[in-house]
């Protein structure tokens, strides 16, 4: 099992940058593919980013595509969500999560990934 902790989130202008981060403790950090996802009020829960466990495959939503980058450092246990000109429309809460799939091929369906995190809010004002 893991626990999964994300922090980063808060309140900026349109345009501006943020970076979330998600601190992994528990079993092994990089058996896991991770995926970022965000639900906004009254919206499904959708994913953004994923990344495969040996950083090969990386998914985006092509709504983030060319704005948000996703990393992990297996090291630190740590996966981040890179969000560059952010709109009022990524306004959500964002959340991080693990697939133990054992294997590089990456889902954006929320229902494969076992393990979630708390998540964290972004607000962007226009």
């Amino acid at each position: 099992q893991v626990q999964l902790v994300e922090s980063g989130g808060g309140l900026v202008q349109a345009g501006d940058s943020l970076r979330l981060s998600c601190a992994a403790s528990g079993r092994t950090f990089g058996s896991y593919n991770m995926g970022w996802f965000r639900q906004a009020p009254g919206k499904e829960r959708d994913c953004v980013a994923a990344i495969s466990r040996s950083s090969i495959n990386t998914y985006y939503a092509d709504s983030v595509m060319g704005r948000f980058t996703i990393a992990r450092d297996n090291a630190e246990n740590t996966v981040y969500l890179q969000m560059n000109s952010l709109k009022p429309e990524d306004t959500a809460v964002y959340y991080c999560a693990a697939d133990d799939v054992n294997s590089e091929l990456l889902s954006s369906w929320s229902g494969l990934y076992e393990y979630w995190g708390q998540g964290t809010r972004v607000t962007v004002s226009s």
